[in-house]
């Protein structure tokens, strides 16, 4: 899915599962519930409900009426590399509720390595950190980036290791996140 900063009109169809942003609480919002995305990065939303913000993953994306994020595809036999491609892919999908960034550009994925496991599967082991270590959604967007990175077929596991040394700073921005935020 492309960016898009929003204000669309949202009516729940059904009853959905959410997160409340910034504080990663996760809540359901009935149908019936109106509001407005606010944001539609990576397949999934944020939305204004009722004064709060909450995220909308991609799974759910038919309680708003929006189609759910395709199936990823790979070639029969993909070496590593290709693996390798569509996981960082996977990882440009994954987006702080509150900034329209992705987890790549914003500098916050360290390191990714993949193996492959004896059954033939792949196990992808990612170290990344937070813009801030406090942040409330720190345990979604771990998540976030474990789901994503999992539905690249022939990776059976996904190891996320949150880590705050170093430290992010600004300057592990990519140039385009840094002329998005106004920082370049």
């Amino acid at each position: 899915m492309s960016y898009s900063r929003t204000s669309e009109p949202v009516k729940f169809e059904r009853d959905c599962a959410a997160v409340l942003v910034p504080q990663g609480e996760k809540v359901t919002l009935p149908a019936g519930s109106v509001g407005y995305i606010t944001q539609a990065l990576g397949g999934s939303f944020t939305v204004f409900v009722e004064g709060n913000l909450f995220r909308i993953a991609g799974d759910d994306a038919d309680a708003l009426g929006k189609e759910p994020p395709e199936a990823l595809q790979l070639e029969n036999e993909a070496d590593d590399d290709a693996v390798e491609v569509l996981v960082w892919s996977q990882l440009r999908t994954c987006f702080d509720p509150e900034i329209p960034i992705n987890v790549v550009e914003l500098g916050l994925v360290y390191d990714c390595e993949i193996e492959r496991l004896e059954d033939g599967s792949r196990k992808v082991s990612i170290k990344m950190t937070l813009t801030a270590p406090a942040c409330g959604m720190g345990d979604i967007l771990v998540d976030d980036v474990r789901t994503k990175v999992e539905r690249v077929p022939t990776v059976s596991e996904a190891d996320v290791d949150l880590v705050f040394d170093p430290p992010w700073n600004q300057s592990m921005m990519s140039d385009a996140a840094r002329l998005e935020t106004g920082m370049l």
